[in-house]
């Protein structure tokens, strides 16, 4: 994994690099400041940047088709990838807030209502999920992209409307409402509805992240497709292992409270299946998810990524 590892390290560079000026460009636009600081104090607090760069690198991988080099497609993912972290971050603040998971431990430091009340919290949110979609609209304004070129508009709008539909009631926040009436009955999830749920709570943004990034860089459909369903096998196994980590972890490592689902009486793969048969579903997602790619002749990193995220500790 040495050399996906550096490949993780160059994009995460990236990316937090175009984050920091996005973020810097709001006071340009007379962001207050305290909101400005609790943005930026989830945004730049770390983390693995799994999303973008799955975008990143899913721009890379159809770049060749597409007659772009590596860097040409990366740049053109850009704004989708960075508003992509802006949407995920918004979802860690929101979900550790007191009416909703009330943790306060978040990328290895106090999560945002910790530090800055439950108010300011909710706003900072708000405020980067709407910042996500301003980005996605108006890049030239936050970020040096070749996405603001004319012929760039169409997969600018299929990119919104993707992400849009992902973030939304019919995506993640419909998968958070569906976990929420869950807590305390999981006992009366089965496999199918366990999947359903996270397909919308983890897998519709890491899905969004891939195939926006296949979309920018001027994917075909057969390529887009081909991502996709890699993506939807990739955004199960990281919800598995998520929920092994929860048990098996620990929060140094994780940056964020271990044991937490099992505590609150949350529906997990563990709970539902055991640790060793959830690691063994995590595998087989793993698999589909890299024949969808060998299938299609899709190269580049993606299917290391999928091995990383079974492998991974945190």
């Amino acid at each position: 994994m040495t050399d996906l590892s550096a490949y993780i390290d160059a994009r995460r560079a990236e990316i937090d690099a175009a984050l920091d000026r996005v973020l810097a460009s709001t006071a340009g636009f007379g962001c207050p400041q305290t909101v400005a600081e609790a943005m930026r104090y989830s945004v730049m607090a770390g983390g693995k940047r799994f999303r973008p760069v799955l975008a990143l690198a899913s721009a890379e991988a159809v770049a060749g088709a597409s007659g772009l080099d590596e860097a040409a497609a990366r740049d053109r993912a850009l704004p989708a990838a960075c508003a992509i972290e802006l949407i995920h971050t918004y979802s860690l603040v929101h979900d550790d807030l007191p009416a909703m998971d009330n943790d306060t431990l978040r990328r290895g430091r106090p999560t945002s209502h910790v530090v800055f009340g439950e108010g300011m919290a909710i706003l900072a949110g708000d405020g980067l999920l709407t910042l996500a979609f301003e980005v996605l609209a108006d890049p030239s304004a936050f970020l040096s992209s070749g996405l603001a070129s004319g012929d760039q508009r169409g997969p600018q709008l299929r990119t919104i409307a993707l992400i849009a539909r992902a973030a939304g009631a019919t995506g993640m926040v419909g998968g958070q409402a569906v976990d929420l009436e869950a807590v305390g009955r999981a006992h009366q999830l089965n496999a199918e509805s366990l999947r359903a749920m996270h397909a919308r709570k983890t897998g519709a943004l890491i899905t969004a992240a891939a195939v926006s990034g296949a979309i920018m860089a001027g994917g075909s459909d057969v390529l887009v497709g081909a991502i996709r369903r890699y993506a939807v096998e990739l955004g199960l196994a990281f919800q598995i292992v998520d929920d092994l980590l929860d048990v098996e972890g620990e929060a140094a490592a994780l940056g964020k409270t271990a044991g937490k689902d099992a505590a609150a009486g949350k529906p997990t793969y563990p709970a539902l299946f055991g640790l060793d048969e959830s690691r063994r579903m995590a595998e087989a997602c793993t698999s589909r998810a890299t024949q969808a790619l060998d299938t299609s002749g899709i190269q580049g990193q993606l299917a290391d990524i999928a091995r990383w995220v079974v492998t991974r500790s945190q």
